[in-house]
């Protein structure tokens, strides 16, 4: 037992070509290229909402340098 060589794999492929037909596996490989295309774009766009939703919030927390004028042990004698 050698394994798969590449004479094996060869008479693999003619035979697949020799019952499907070159079209159909073509058309069988545009398919499944466009799916991977899409699949991958759903991906990317998956990332890009996430990362905007990230910064929208970081942009709506409050900097402590804005709530200090609203701390309750905040010295009522200084002025900001």
């Amino acid at each position: 037992m050698e394994g798969i060589t590449i004479s094996k794999l060869l008479i693999i492929g003619a035979l697949i070509i020799l019952l499907f037909g070159s079209n159909k596996l073509r058309s069988l490989g545009n398919d499944l290229g466009s799916a991977i295309k899409g699949f991958k774009n759903a991906m990317k766009d998956k990332d890009d909402d996430e990362d905007s939703i990230a910064v929208k919030k970081i942009s709506k927390t409050k900097l402590p340098s804005e709530d200090m004028n609203q701390h309750p042990y905040q010295d009522k004698d200084k002025k900001s």
